[in-house]
């Protein structure tokens, strides 16, 4: 029998694949890839009798991949907060999927795993921007205030890597930087001891900056777009500068749409934090588009489809 983990590139895939190999640490083959890279289960090349778990990444995206495999009667154990759309019933899954809000993958591992590792479930929400969520869980653990910034900022660096167009856009792939924690079983080591955390920092940092002197395409009461340059700079930051728009302004959404190399635009979207709804049925409208109530995204937008979904996007949060 043969084990495989397929994950999100993103904090949350990363840190729910690290809980899970920490409890069992047995020899598996990894896929993933940046993370917009979902339809991942195409790449499993499983038989029967095989084990794959899967993290981070939408069912419903993964459908006809993941039907495959029940069919060739490979065991699939899946752990999502994604869009699912129906869940199929099948001797051979076992579904941990959960869509409300303040969930995130991690959240769903560190359940399933009793706690065992809850530092870094608390890492993850973090990065998954559920901040709220994330200084109530450190908080309950004991943490400091000092302590908690800290993982803030882990999940941040975590969530900031899965971000670009391609592999080349990244500090580390994410398969690399997986390796680089697999070893500490305590993420305040990590940040402690590790180059890997440090490179991150000071591509995050730099990158942050460049980005403080974007305007928004169109700004209101409830809602802002921003259009960043084609740059790889600007792939890679594009999620947390979505993020921190939120967080700065919660009562509004946000839409940030940054060139990709197949000459359209990557699109993030942010529902206001105050009412963390509707960016996955804004994005689902599109083609290549899904996600989750509070933040979701479009991987290919067609550049004549721009203006359309400006205007989509402020009607559907206004």
């Amino acid at each position: 029998m043969n084990q495989y983990y397929v994950f999100n590139g993103d904090a949350d895939g990363l840190c729910a694949l690290h809980q899970l190999r920490l409890a069992n640490p047995a020899i598996a083959s990894l896929i993933t890839g940046v993370k917009r890279d979902i339809k991942l289960l195409d790449r499993v090349e499983a038989n029967a009798g095989d084990r794959v778990t899967v993290l981070d990444i939408s069912l419903d995206s993964n459908r006809k991949g993941l039907m495959r495999l029940l069919e060739m009667d490979v065991i699939v154990e899946y752990f999502d907060h994604h869009h699912a759309g129906e869940i199929p019933q099948h001797p051979n899954l076992t579904p941990h999927i959960d869509l409300s809000a303040e969930v995130c993958t991690s959240l769903l591992v560190d359940q399933h795993l009793k706690g065992a590792f809850h530092l870094w479930a608390i890492t993850a929400t973090f990065g998954d921007n559920l901040v709220k969520k994330a200084h109530q869980l450190a908080s309950l653990a004991g943490l400091t205030e000092a302590e908690a910034i800290q993982l803030a900022h882990l999940g941040e660096y975590l969530n900031y890597n899965g971000y670009g167009d391609s592999l080349s856009d990244l500090h580390f792939h994410p398969e690399a930087l997986y390796k680089e924690i697999e070893s500490y079983s305590n993420p305040f080591d990590f940040i402690a001891r590790s180059a890997a955390f440090t490179q991150l920092e000071s591509g995050f940092n730099h990158d942050m900056s460049a980005s403080n002197s974007l305007r928004p395409l169109m700004s209101d009461d409830r809602c802002a777009a921003y259009l960043l340059p084609d740059a790889p700079w600007a792939r890679r930051v594009s999620g947390n500068f979505a993020n921190k728009l939120a967080n700065e302004n919660p009562e509004r959404a946000h839409a940030v749409m940054t060139p990709n190399h197949s000459g359209k635009y990557t699109v993030s979207v942010r529902a206001s934090l105050i009412n963390p709804q509707g960016a996955d049925v804004l994005c689902l409208q599109f083609d290549t588009g899904g996600g989750r109530k509070a933040a979701a995204g479009i991987n290919h937008l067609p550049p004549d489809s721009l203006d359309y979904f400006v205007t989509s996007f402020r009607q559907h949060f206004s």
